[in-house]
């Protein structure tokens, strides 16, 4: 099989490197440690690599293994090749310190977590984004025209939903629904399996009554109901938003103990269940239950799977949607959603390529361009107007132009510059003028846009900045432009203040 040279020789430098490493700062009484404990370092870096080759580490493929299998190698083979090197030092090698092999070992264990971390983080973030939909379905439409219901079984529904949930939700289906059809389905739907049993292309309208908090496998189920629905069905549903339950703890405790409280709660609730180091261990604990789930992510995976948000209403605690199915569900039915995200974005030429930054926005929040631009449009200097997306630690690292960090990478790679028009989505592309688009592709996109040297509100202001700036790069040079833009930029920011939204 063929192997993986560059990673058998990083780990040999990196065993090099941790061993000076922890002699150097090690209260050590040997005259030469550097040379007493050279055996101990060949020792213990043969093993590993002896069981990097039969775990498959050094063979294929790294990213295949996954970071579950690689975590759990690197945890085994640390803990063997500990244990062995202490049976040599008490049996065959006396002399040498105990503490020594246990501190390194422990060093190259939590030198391979924090490394395969962090590329596994880059490699999940850089997986396609692109959907990829399964084969369009003919049209179909219900199965049997609708009847009407009796009197009796109106009633009875009608008791079932206000008893499930009130009168408000009650009030609201009827505004959105005919519920005295024999074509509507009224049930809770726990998991996707439950979903199977309904009959395809039965019912025009399905209301589901069980709240999405504790549901795992959402997409499932969401997918399901879409394969169920005819053209242009209706889907309803409810969750309790992440809002609620965070202006529940606030007012709960006292001022300042509370946002402690909150921050705890947000980490274990939120953080920790969509870090794909912690996510999968989460859910096996919890099995999905009580899940933290924002309004954005909701109906950013309605749109993921197939459906248009055709009306919503906020009762009490919950939030009630109606859905309409406008297209099948994709054929990918999990995202990874990690600290650093891809997003596509278009460059030089037209092509498309992977635009790196910190994540702001809960997840799904992709899909949802076209509902906010939509249902806010955009407010000034170009962004959309009560954006739903960006959660709260988003707005603050945006704020100070945090979550661009990562654009370094995109700098590296080359599929950037410096100063530069921004990378735009194909939803936000489209809103730009046809003559500004063909321009736009002629030149590299940059971290530091021509916004910050003219600040502009409108949109009609931000195209105008930009072609201003494009046209100048044509007519006198990239190299010239952009010295000059990245003055007025840095003077706007340093003097005046001009911040990132």
């Amino acid at each position: 099989m063929r192997i993986n040279l560059k990673l058998f020789f990083a780990d040999i430098v990196a065993y090099v490197l941790l061993y000076f490493l922890l002699i150097a700062v090690s209260p050590l009484n040997a005259p030469e440690p550097y040379s007493k404990y050279i055996n101990l370092l060949i020792i213990f870096a043969s093993l590993q690599i002896i069981f990097g080759f039969l775990t498959g580490r050094y063979t294929g493929k790294f990213r295949n293994l996954g970071y579950r299998r690689t975590m759990v190698f690197a945890l085994c083979s640390s803990l063997i090749s500990c244990i062995l090197v202490i049976l040599l030092c008490l049996y065959s090698m006396p002399g040498y310190s105990l503490v020594v092999v246990v501190a390194y070992s422990l060093l190259c264990f939590l030198f391979y977590m924090i490394v395969q971390s962090l590329y596994f983080a880059v490699v999940y973030a850089s997986d396609p984004e692109d959907i990829q939909e399964v084969p369009p379905r003919a049209p179909a439409s219900v199965l049997n025209p609708p009847q009407q219901l009796s009197l009796t079984d109106l009633k009875k529904r009608e008791a079932e939903i206000s008893t499930s949930k009130n009168e408000v939700f009650l009030k609201f289906l009827k505004k959105n629904v005919d519920l005295n059809s024999t074509n509507t389905y009224v049930g809770e739907f726990k998991n996707y399996h439950d979903v199977e049993a309904l009959e395809t292309y039965r019912y025009d309208v399905i209301i589901d009554l069980f709240k999405y908090n504790n549901v795992r496998g959402i997409n499932k189920l969401f997918s399901q109901i879409n394969e169920k629905l005819p053209d242009n069905g209706i889907f309803v549903g409810c969750f309790t938003p992440k809002s609620y339950i965070k202006r529940k703890i606030l007012l709960k405790y006292p001022k300042g103990i509370n946002w402690i409280v909150y921050s705890f709660f947000y980490l274990y609730r939120r953080v920790i269940p969509k870090l794909f180091l912690t996510k999968r261990l989460y859910y096996d604990l919890t099995q999905g239950k009580n899940r933290i789930l924002s309004k954005a992510e909701v109906f950013g995976r309605l749109y993921y799977c197939g459906y248009e948000i055709i009306n919503e209403k906020r009762v009490g605690s919950d939030i009630y949607f109606v859905a309409r199915r406008v297209k099948m569900h994709p054929a990918q039915m999990k995202r990874r959603y990690g600290i650093i995200i891809s997003l596509n974005r278009i460059g030089k030429g037209g092509k498309t390529f992977k635009f790196y930054k910190f994540r702001t926005m809960y997840p799904y929040s992709e899909f949802l361009q076209g509902y906010i631009y939509q249902k806010n449009n955009l407010s000034e200097g170009g962004k959309f107007r009560h954006d739903i997306r960006i959660n709260t630690l988003g707005k603050f690292m945006r704020r100070y132009w945090l979550d661009e960090l990562p654009m370094i990478l995109n700098l590296i790679k080359g599929d950037m510059k410096l100063v530069g028009v921004r990378p735009l989505s194909k939803q936000y592309f489209s809103l730009y003028s046809e003559e500004l688009q063909q321009m736009r592709i002629k030149f590299k996109p940059g971290l530091l846009p021509p916004f910050y040297a003219d600040m502009p509100k409108t949109l009609d202001e931000i195209q105008a900045s930009e072609m201003k700036y494009l046209k100048r790069c044509e007519e006198k040079g990239v190299f010239s432009t952009d010295m000059v833009y990245i003055g007025k930029i840095l003077k706007n920011i340093l003097f005046k203040r001009a911040h990132s939204n």
